[in-house]
């Protein structure tokens, strides 16, 4: 019988890039898909969403790697294995409360912030090698830039994040995929009080101070599979070979 999962942590070396998937929260948007499981374990090509995202961690030579998910970890621990790290979220309380809890083990270390959501088929190992300090925004252009947090840039610089505007601001998505430098934790404490907070109002931090870069990954090769429509169209991307698993 596998026990049930509180916190189970196997972190290895400080200072080498470590990776965290926020996978809490009720998954509403998918429901009743997530009725009885989690939605990192629904099916995209026979494989599940969960595969797809640590296939991408690994090949950018990220090892150790938490999982943060809601009441059906210890389906995606039974699932993965214990390779990983895996801390419950009781009950969801924001994204900040959520990545609180995966502190322990993951300070003076880079970051890979990877919301459980999204896939690419992006190789990210140049970007993981070559990261030394600020911060990475990945980003692609969106039809629907009312759900996202968009970019705004100034002669190709990001001068500022608008979340989930009402008014035109451009179609540079931000969100679901981020790598932060080891002042994350300070910077999350600094602003995790504000109303209606979102990881934004971090990044917005490392913007100001002109530490931020943005990166497109380009057409079709990053989706959010965060509700039915996004995820039929990630299975059928799949089945034309646009994301494969990498060993």
């Amino acid at each position: 019988m596998t026990r049930p999962v509180d916190t189970i942590s196997k972190h290895g070396q400080e200072g080498r890039m470590k990776a965290i998937i926020v996978a809490g929260g009720h998954g509403s948007r998918l429901y009743p898909m997530t009725k009885f499981t989690h939605k990192t374990l629904l099916p995209l090509g026979g494989r599940p969403i969960i595969d797809y995202v640590l296939s991408t961690i690994r090949h950018s030579g990220i090892n150790d790697i938490t999982i943060i998910g809601n009441k059906f970890i210890n389906k995606i621990r039974e699932y993965v294995g214990d390779s990983v790290n895996y801390v419950l979220e009781v009950e969801p309380n924001g994204v900040a409360n959520a990545l609180q809890l995966a502190r322990s083990g993951n300070e003076n270390c880079p970051l890979l912030i990877w919301f459980s959501d999204n896939i690419t088929n992006m190789d990210l190992r140049d970007t993981v090698g070559n990261f030394t300090s600020g911060a990475v925004l990945l980003s692609r252009e969106v039809d629907n830039p009312e759900d996202f947090g968009i970019a705004i840039l100034d002669d190709g610089k990001i001068v500022d994040v608008v979340e989930k505007p009402q008014d035109d601001f451009g179609n540079l998505a931000i969100g679901g995929i981020y790598i932060f430098d080891e002042k994350f934790w300070p910077r999350l404490d600094s602003v995790q009080h504000l109303a209606n907070f979102s990881i934004s109002d971090l990044t917005r931090q490392y913007i100001v101070e002109g530490e931020a870069e943005v990166i497109s990954v380009g057409e079709n090769t990053w989706i959010d599979c965060g509700t039915p429509s996004s995820l039929n169209r990630a299975a059928k991307m799949v089945e034309m070979g646009m994301f494969e698993l990498r060993g």
